[in-house]
């Protein structure tokens, strides 16, 4: 079992060239010989007016970009899901 935990970026794309939303996250990811898990943290928890944005997002796609800090040019595009407030589950999208 492989285990990476780090900082990273989740990016909400309007098209190639308009970010609408990125929020600083911790993520924990976990590989095996299942498949791979990805459980995220919103670093620091968002305010009423963020949160309102990032649930409107969220609802109008899930689909985001996960972005690590210690590598620039390493992406995932991701499907986001909430199960708690500020707890996320991301899957490969």
């Amino acid at each position: 079992m492989d285990t990476y935990e780090g900082a990273a970026r989740l990016e909400w794309w309007a098209n190639r060239h308009t970010c609408l939303c990125s929020v600083n996250v911790h993520v924990v990811i976990v590989s095996d010989a299942s498949g791979w898990r990805i459980s995220a943290t919103l670093i620091p928890p968002l305010t009423g007016e963020e949160r309102e944005s990032w649930m409107f997002l969220v609802a109008l796609s899930p689909y985001f970009t996960l972005r690590f800090d210690d590598d620039e040019n390493a992406t995932i595009n991701v499907r986001v899901e909430e199960p708690g407030e500020g707890e996320l589950t991301l899957s490969a999208a």
